[in-house]
């Protein structure tokens, strides 16, 4: 019984995945029946950053000759960066590689037709329209956006494109998450009671740069692009660099790690954003000047919004200090439990056959079964290519390829934005965020949150 229900959710999960998997469903011969598959795509780089240099370069050489791809561009700001990034992509594609003050430069010389945007957290949305603006694709870096001002405007900029926008969680391309997907939505898990989503880590370094601090000059870099629509300030290195500890250039842990984990659940159950969040935690251990927590504990209500008495509990608990760094992601129903570390559906605290009897009610009796092959999740900051941002990065290629939509279409961006920013409207103001539909706006203590 397990091994055939198991075969059956590899064969739904890889349906419902489309083109996710990119070595089996597609060859090189496939590109041949594509309109425009013999055309060079001409890559850009938005921020030579940490993440692109150990990421999406990686992953992109993974496919980028079978694919008939080229790095031809790197926009970057510093002048350091923009030298650097230059130079490596010179070296990896073999031909020269033009380097661009900023993307205005870039986009003017209408030389690329796809871009890698791995700036600041609170760029990205930003870079997002620039790029579709200028009619080019975008594989987008999540959080997608840290206002719900910039959430707006780059959902309606990329919906009123024809542009490709993957957003950079890399879990939808995962066979493992499909195969949970499918199995949630067939019903035989039963309806979800409880999800707990965990991201600990002990790394005092975290996000830190402090070897690059003194390499970085204002008058090497454009301190007033860097700022873009936020408050003007006076330049500070650490906050160039370090933008992840500092409010309003990130939320830290939502937007770096929750983004990634209440993706699921959205994906899984259709729902587009929690009905309430309240927040707690603190500066508890790394006094070293950052605005955002080191510990945050959130917990939030999801549900149908015309359904109060419908619905389940999420949790979310990431710290900085004592932890291992394996996310969890456990999904609950009252049969058992889907165990996205382990990849398996056990019956374990579920309900049992005699206490149904007993109650004289039909339950969703669960047998334990292995969801898939297991797709490791890379945690640290720099994955390298692992398989999930690898597969993710060519779906994105053979999307612009076939003009499908990606596996994170800009709406998972968009709804993620919500969850993490009611978050930190709960975390900044101690107050019940919540979710204004008509306005799209979210509120805490009867106003819109802003900052």
């Amino acid at each position: 019984m397990s091994y055939q229900r198991r075969d059956f959710l590899k064969t739904t999960a890889l349906a419902s995945a489309g083109v996710m998997f990119s070595q089996v469903s597609w060859s090189a011969s496939s590109y041949k029946r594509i309109i425009g598959a013999n055309d060079r795509v001409r890559v850009g780089v938005v921020g030579f950053s940490d993440r692109h240099r150990n990421s999406h370069m990686p992953c992109f050489m993974n496919h980028y000759k079978e694919l008939n791809f080229d790095v031809v561009a790197v926009s970057d700001i510093w002048k350091q960066r923009r030298d650097e990034g230059a130079a490596m992509w010179k070296e990896k594609m073999g031909h020269d590689v033009v380097a661009y003050r900023n993307n205005e430069e870039m986009y003017a010389k209408k030389g690329v037709d796809a871009v890698f945007v791995g700036t600041a957290d609170f760029q990205h949305a930003l870079h997002a329209i620039e790029a579709v603006k200028a009619g080019c694709d975008a594989y987008v870096e999540k959080p997608f956006a840290e206002t719900m001002e910039d959430n707006r405007a780059a959902l309606k900029a990329v919906k009123a494109s024809k542009q490709i926008v993957q957003i950079g969680s890399q879990r939808r391309s995962g066979s493992n998450y499909h195969a949970a997907d499918a199995f949630i939505k067939s019903g035989k898990f039963g309806p979800i009671t409880m999800v707990e989503l965990t991201w600990n880590v002990n790394q005092p370094g975290r996000w830190r740069r402090p070897a690059l601090l003194s390499q970085l000059k204002e008058s090497d870099t454009d301190w007033k692009r860097f700022l873009m629509n936020r408050p003007s300030e006076p330049f500070d290195p650490r906050k160039y660099l370090e933008y992840r500890l500092f409010w309003p250039y990130s939320s830290g842990l939502p937007g770096q790690w929750m983004s990634h984990q209440i993706d699921t659940v959205h994906w899984f159950t259709g729902l587009q954003h929690p009905r309430s969040v309240v927040a707690n935690g603190g500066i508890y251990m790394w006094k070293d000047g950052r605005r955002n927590w080191d510990t945050i504990t959130a917990v939030f209500d999801y549900g149908p919004t015309n359904d109060p008495s419908s619905g389940f509990q999420v949790t979310f608990g990431s710290r900085m200090h004592n932890g291992d760094e394996r996310p969890t992601e456990i999904y609950y129903s009252n049969g058992g439990e889907l165990n996205l570390n382990t990849n398996k559906v056990i019956p374990r605290g579920g309900l049992t056959k005699r206490h149904a009897d007993e109650m004289q009610m039909q339950a969703n009796l669960l047998t334990e079964f292995s969801l898939s092959e297991v797709t490791a999740v890379a945690a640290s900051a720099n994955t390298g290519g692992d398989m999930l941002t690898s597969n993710h990065v060519r779906n994105w290629m053979e999307c612009i390829r076939s003009r499908k939509q990606p596996n994170a279409p800009v709406e998972a961006g968009y709804y993620h934005s919500i969850a993490n920013i009611m978050t930190t409207a709960a975390a900044h103001t101690g107050l019940k965020a919540t979710f204004d539909e008509k306005t799209q706006e979210v509120m805490v203590g009867g106003k819109a949150f802003t900052s």
